[in-house]
């Protein structure tokens, strides 16, 4: 069986290493397109299918990440947006990530993983926080060995507030990451006779772009471990940095197979995709003309997904 992690890493190696995220906030729709809509989860659901279609048929993307928050703000009728947009990422044939980052212990933690691993909203893999305890990944750690699916969990984070307690000194020694990124090393060596073609660990790590210091040393703690990285674009994150997390320096190849030089993370743009219309001047024209349409500004999602595939890959 071929675990959603190591299919993520398939994809990363032949449509490069980019992650386009549905963190689709209906502000950063213009309201000439969101008028034409019954309400503004309509067109959200309507950008976000638009953008998955073309970067599905450009081969701009692997994966796409969707931030539930976005939709929970929107209500019961965000989270039916949710669920559709889930369903067509899957339908697409690319991988699909909800960024959820549960964290929570026993029972409560198995049906947080029955409920995004199963039903209405169903995906290929979760981001989960580890920092109550260990026992809080096991629920989501044993969906991953008996169902294939995958999840990203907490490792270093793109956010300032990250040194409160990721980079904390342990009494013992090390980082308080460091004991993470441990025991992440620890499920990849028992998933192996589970998945025994597997070309990395179904159970991946979360680790943010936006610090150079030690990004060449967070790859080399985990090398079975697949990264999702954020802090890419908006975040002021740097391709070079992306590169090193993604732990191969052959630029150019985006039809290699998932062996040691494909990628062994995916790079996620959500606002720098999402809102790319805001930083084109034909879209600003035509905002000011009342004649913005969605295509128009999906139109510029796209080029700026293949403008990003390109950076990441230093085309």
């Amino acid at each position: 069986m071929e675990h959603c992690m190591d299919r993520l890493r398939s994809l990363a190696a032949k449509y490069g290493p980019l992650c386009v995220g549905l963190d689709t906030d209906p502000s950063y729709l213009p309201a000439a397109v969101v008028k034409d809509f019954s309400s503004p989860a309509q067109a959200v659901l309507a950008y976000n299918t638009e953008i998955i279609a073309r970067i599905k048929a450009d081969g701009s993307a692997c994966c796409c990440k969707v931030q539930a928050a976005y939709y929970e703000a929107m209500g019961v009728e965000g989270m039916q947006v949710y669920a559709r947009t889930l369903k067509a990422v899957r339908e697409s044939g690319l991988v699909c990530i909800s960024d959820v980052k549960r964290g929570d212990i026993a029972a409560s933690a198995t049906a947080y993983a029955r409920a995004h691993f199963s039903g209405d909203f169903e995906t290929d893999i979760i981001t989960v926080n580890p920092y109550m305890g260990f026992d809080t990944v096991k629920a989501f750690t044993d969906f991953c060995m008996k169902e294939g699916k995958g999840i990203f969990v907490l490792l270093r984070t793109s956010n300032p507030g990250m040194c409160d307690i990721e980079q904390q000194e342990l009494k013992a020694g090390g980082r308080v990451l460091d004991r993470v990124a441990a025991e992440l090393n620890r499920i990849a060596k028992e998933s192996r006779p589970t998945f025994p073609g597997q070309t990395c660990s179904p159970v991946g790590a979360v680790v943010g772009c936006t610090e150079e210091s030690d990004a060449a040393a967070l790859r080399a703690l985990c090398p079975e471990v697949f990264f999702l990285i954020p802090g890419y674009g908006a975040q002021g994150g740097a391709a070079s940095i992306a590169r090193t997390l993604l732990g191969t320096a052959q630029a150019g190849s985006t039809a290699a197979p998932a062996g040691p030089a494909a990628p062994m993370g995916t790079v996620n743009s959500s606002r720098g995709i999402l809102c790319a219309w805001k930083k084109d001047a034909a879209c600003q024209e035509k905002e000011k003309a009342g004649t913005l349409t969605l295509a128009d500004i999906a139109d510029c999602a796209a080029q700026a997904s293949i403008a990003s595939k390109k950076d990441l890959l230093a085309l």
